[in-house]
């Protein structure tokens, strides 16, 4: 065999378990046999090949073949397959075994194995994902019986699924569908888009048209997209199901006529279907006349491609719909646009001359209302045989100017590239000669040529410093033995060391053995690098030259630097003339995909223009945003999550997005009234049987809570007359209440639901209260350790729980076990029986609970205690955040708070609050920053900066003193009230203008005021909502910060 042969057979080997590990990853079928039949049956087609083995799986189930793991737990993410099927077999985690967990974590992990070796991943955040998987999966299990039919479960309660008012519709994951409701909410909150579906009709003579393909598919499409645009409009439902709206784009994409490629292949299917079916419509309204269609009015433009093809010139307009743009290499929109409207060798363009050189120009002649941008993040790697997903960051606008890739600017457009191009070549010219001076040497280490003089400078003017005293040394002693008293030898050629020598004749002591001498260092090396022989004449000379010299490099790299920044200014403000911005565009929705290339998770940023907000989009969640937020996640560069559709809308047509008007009243439309006949009795329909499920539900649980009084009242030994009047309904402390499922609650349910578990396994007995007493019993086992534990300032688990803080402040016991009992009556326990039977019997004896067994006014008084804390500690290490900012003046209001509240929580006891020296240094501390600062703008002289340091001092300043005068016995606080005082006052002796002297004097008795009345102060900043979990993580962040940035002159 030739090395030939060889190397093709080796090629040949490697491709095939190329094709087999993807095969096995898509399909989950671990069968080597089965799948190596698989690949000869389809040759080599690796589509052809999963067909087959889904066929094959179809008919023969696999009990031991391992899948994709998909959940569909409300707000986990969801992986899917892109181009998979709804039907693809699922790993069944419902049940106890520990095989099928762990191969769930391993597949989802795979692709994150590939992403460490390519990107550099480290083991810690690889155990970081292992841990949020197990976590992830757990909580299924916990929560969500799930078949391979069903992929996802709605809340057994159908007051979880209620829509809140005015929050807009979700979207139901039925299946893989996370694509679809990204695309879908994107277009439905274009209100001009909504309109027109809604109010489509179908063709009047429709049973006459030649019933296609097309049309038997796009018209009953059309049909149940308005069903669905109706129910997001006027439900009363949290979300809604697509499920027949999505069967009918899932079977067009399993016809040989169209499969599904990705998300964007599915984007340009809905508008071509959206189009036909427009146009049947359009042709039978306009007979005789070239029909209007709407669908191509909103969504498609034209541009103009000139260009040279082998030497001949040649002009042609296109119609386009998603603009494609490549991402690899680009660090911008813009950057984006400019490579996609030039192709190739452009120079002949330009010229009279033709050349034989071959390339064209894109040039927008006709924009569309709704332009959207496909970003292209996906390529093929030839080297693996499989696409890969381009993480590169890509920054977009808000707001994008289309001005300068219009045909109408051609000419413009032309000498401002060749400018910028000019400019560019500049600006590399400037950056290479900065780099000279940022990077000196010619070694493998490099460092800036002013640091390198700078450094030689403090090396040419170092003195030498010996080792001992060089009288005591005999370089002619013995090893092991040192003499002393005898005379140096002198050094030659030095006139900056004179050494007195005796002029008797020196003795010569006995030798004392000294057994360490030997290993010290050699007594004529110095303890630091110096020169041996300078005399002060060159040093005098050096030293001049090397300071000229860095003062010259100094200036040629500030020159440079201020060169290169006016240039990226001028390329930065290149199209910012007025000219060039009459074609805005406003970013109206962001897709964005999380994931790799062969599987992850969509969904949809959309701006609200009336509420001028960012709406995050994903699936059956609708929450409120933030543009930070989806710079995070769209950009790219951030996990695996990128933006992969960019939506824009013509600035200059609001009626894009403008809601509609009652034409007689003139009244907004909302609601219902939005809705034409037919679909307003459909929407009307589905509340009513939603409404019904839920007074069905209310009547059931009603039967349900009084068998269960009844029942345990007949099993008390005691039993006490049932209370005629309602009881009061139970309200969860703030802290303790579900915000969002990874708010505090999701954090108190866990652990709630491990003391169950735990409970349940030491316990043959199942009945629900003997269960509720030993979990109890296990969680305030698990708290008092917390209590009892000694930990550093930066853990403090009293924030972990309410009880650790009870425990250290020795509450009473039934405020204890109330507030325990509370915690195991949080109506979201969990959907599993146990849980739900635990949360009844706990709700149950809350409700049993006498008058005057629990003191409710002093139980309050706790919980506001324990709020007050958490406010607390919220401004605490705000304040201190701010502070190792050095934003001084924003974090003073926080830190006087802090101190303000701690105060009065020690005033009840010394474990109440936290440590009131360190809060007050620090308090002391910022307020002379503040006081330095609000001095240094005095002291420039200027009016605007006089008025601004005056305005913090009258503000801030003299409102926070009388509080550090309040406390005479805080020495500290008095010196440094002293001190800012004293700063002021200086300024009396010194020169400055009338109208200085002027402020100065009517500020001075208002610091000097020595009452301790507090006049007029600021309410306290308002606090941010964090769970307990990122309170503790933010509050032992800055704790660690403060102890690694004290000093001993902190005297803390």
């Amino acid at each position: 065999m030739t090395v030939e042969q060889n190397v093709l057979q080796q090629h040949s080997q490697k491709h095939q378990q190329t094709l087999l590990n993807q095969l096995r990853e898509v399909t989950g079928t671990t069968d080597v046999q089965l799948l190596q039949q698989a690949l000869q049956a389809s040759n080599g087609d690796l589509a052809e090949a999963v067909a087959f083995l889904t066929e094959k799986n179809a008919k023969v189930p696999q009990q031991d073949e391992a899948t994709y793991y998909q959940t569909a737990q409300v707000n986990n993410d969801r992986y899917i397959s892109v181009g998979s099927q709804a039907d693809t077999n699922v790993i069944d985690l419902t049940g106890d075994d520990k095989d099928d967990l762990q191969r769930a974590i391993a597949l989802s992990l795979e692709e994150s194995n590939r992403a460490f070796r390519e990107t550099g991943i480290t083991d810690e955040e690889q155990a970081i994902s292992r841990w949020v998987l197990e976590a992830s999966i757990a909580e299924n299990k916990a929560s969500l019986k799930r078949t391979h039919t069903e992929v996802w479960s709605d809340s057994p309660n159908p007051h979880d699924r209620k829509r809140q008012e005015n929050c807009p519709v979700g979207l139901k994951n039925v299946g893989n569908t996370c694509w679809f409701s990204a695309v879908i909410q994107s277009l439905f909150n274009l209100l001009e888009f909504q309109r027109l579906v809604l109010h489509y009709s179908p063709p009047a003579r429709m049973e006459d048209l030649p019933r296609n393909q097309k049309e038997h598919r796009n018209l009953p499409f059309m049909q149940e997209l308005r069903c669905l645009f109706s129910l997001l409009v006027g439900s009363k439902r949290k979300y809604v199901d697509p499920s027949r709206a999505v069967e009918i784009l899932k079977d067009a994409f399993k016809s040989s006529e169209s499969q599904q490629q990705d998300v964007s292949e599915f984007t340009h299917k809905l508008l071509d279907w959206l189009e036909d079916a427009f146009q049947i419509k359009a042709e039978e309204d306009r007979e005789g006349e070239k029909p209007k269609n709407p669908m191509v009015d909103l969504f498609y433009g034209r541009f103009l491609a000139v260009g040279v093809l082998e030497g001949k010139k040649f002009e042609n307009t296109e119609m386009f719909g998603q603009y494609p743009l490549q991402v690899n290499g680009f660090k911008d929109l813009h950057e984006c646009l400019e490579a996609a409207m030039i192709e190739g060798e452009i120079e002949s363009l330009h010229s009279a001359e033709i050349s034989a050189k071959s390339g064209q120009e894109h040039w927008f002649t006709e924009l569309p209302p709704v332009l959207t941008f496909e970003l292209s993040r996906f390529e093929f790697n030839q080297t693996l045989g499989r696409p890969e997903k381009i993480h590169n960051k890509l920054e977009f606008p808000s707001m994008l100017y289309m001005d300068r890739y219009m045909d109408r600017n051609r000419d413009i457009t032309r000498i401002k590239r060749e400018e910028i191009r000019r400019l560019k070549e500049h600006l590399t010219v400037l950056q290479q000669r900065l780099e000279r001076y940022l990077s000196y040497g010619s070694g493998p280490k490099r460092f800036p040529l002013a640091d390198v003089l700078q450094y030689a400078m403090e090396f040419a003017s170092s003195k030498p410093v010996c080792t001992s005293p060089v009288e005591d040394i005999d370089t002619t002693a013995p090893p092991g033995a040192t003499t002393a008293l005898l005379p140096p030898p002198a050094r030659q050629g030095s006139s900056r060391m004179h050494l007195s020598h005796p002029s008797a004749p020196a003795l010569q002591r006995v030798s004392i053995h000294k057994p360490f001498t030997q290993s010290r260092v050699p007594p004529d090396l110095p303890m630091h690098p110096a020169p041996r022989h300078i005399t002060e004449e060159e040093l005098r000379v050096l030293e001049g030259c090397l300071h000229r010299w860095r003062s010259e490099v100094e200036n040629d790299t500030r020159d440079l630097q201020a060169s290169i920044s006016r240039i990226h200014r001028t390329i930065e403000l290149m199209y910012s003339d007025k000219s060039m911005m009459q074609a805005p565009y406003r970013l109206h929705a962001v897709l964005v995909h999380e994931g790799q290339a062969n599987a992850g998770h969509y969904w949809a940023y959309i701006f609200d223009p009336h509420q001028q907000r960012w709406m995050k989009y994903n699936d059956i969640s609708v929450t409120k945003s933030s543009w930070e937020e989806l710079v995070r996640d769209s950009f790219g560069g951030y996990r695996n999550a990128s933006a992969y559709c960019l939506m824009y809308i013509d600035d200059k047509k609001p009626f894009l997005i403008e809601e509609e008007f009652d034409k007689e009243t003139g009244q907004m439309l909302s609601g219902l009234d939005k809705l034409p006949p037919d679909l307003k009795e459909y929407v009307e329909a589905d509340n009513k049987l939603f409404e019904r499920e839920m007074e069905e539900w209310d009547a059931l649980q009603a039967r349900k809570l009084q068998q269960e009084k009844l029942a345990l009242a007949a099993a008390s030994v005691a039993p006490q007359p049932m209370s005629t009047e309602p009881s009061a309904p139970q309200h969860d402390p703030e802290y303790m209440e579900q915000q969002s499922p990874t708010g505090d609650s999701k954090h108190l349910q866990e652990d709630t639901e491990r003391a169950i578990s735990k409970a349940a396994a030491e316990h043959d007995e199942k009945s629900p209260e003997v269960l509720l007493n030993t979990a109890m019993k296990v969680e305030y086992t698990r708290l008092l350790r917390f209590a009892q534990e000694d930990t550093p300032p930066e853990r403090d688990y009293r924030l972990l729980h309410i009880i650790v803080y009870f425990i250290h402040n020795q509450a009473p016991k039934k405020i204890v076990e109330r507030t325990l009992l509370m915690q195991f009556a949080d109506r979201n326990l969990g959907f599993d029986e146990r849980c739900k039977s635990i949360m009844k019997v706990a709700r149950a004896k809350l409700e049993l609970i006498k008058p005057d067994e629990v003191n409710m006014e002093e139980y309050e008084m706790w919980h506001q205690d324990y709020r007050k804390f958490r406010d607390t500690t919220v401004f605490l290490l705000i304040g201190l955040e701010l502070f190792l900012k050095k934003s001084y003046v924003e974090s003073l209001m926080y830190l006087i708070y802090a101190y303000q509240y701690n105060k009065e929580l020690l005033a009840k006891g010394p474990y109440r609050g936290h440590d009131e020296e360190l809060i007050a240094h620090y308090r002391r501390e910022c307020l002379l920053k503040v006081n330095e600062h609000a001095a240094a703008l005095f002291e420039t002289g200027e009016e605007t900066k006089v008025n601004a340091g005056l305005s913090i001092m009258n503000e801030l300043v003299v409102a926070c003193i009388p509080l550090l005068l309040v406390d005479e016995m805080e020495e500290k606080d008095m010196v440094a009230v002293e001190d800012m005082r004293n700063r002021w006052c200086s300024y009396l002796g010194q020169e400055m203008e009338s109208n200085l002297q002027e402020k100065l004097t009517d500020f001075l008795p208002k610091l000097l005021d020595c009452s301790t009345e507090i006049k007029s102060f600021h309410d306290p900043p308002k606090l941010p909502s964090y769970s307990t979990l990122e309170l503790c993580e933010r509050y032992g962040r800055v704790m660690t910060s403060l102890t690694l940035s004290r000093t001993p002159a902190d005297g803390r």
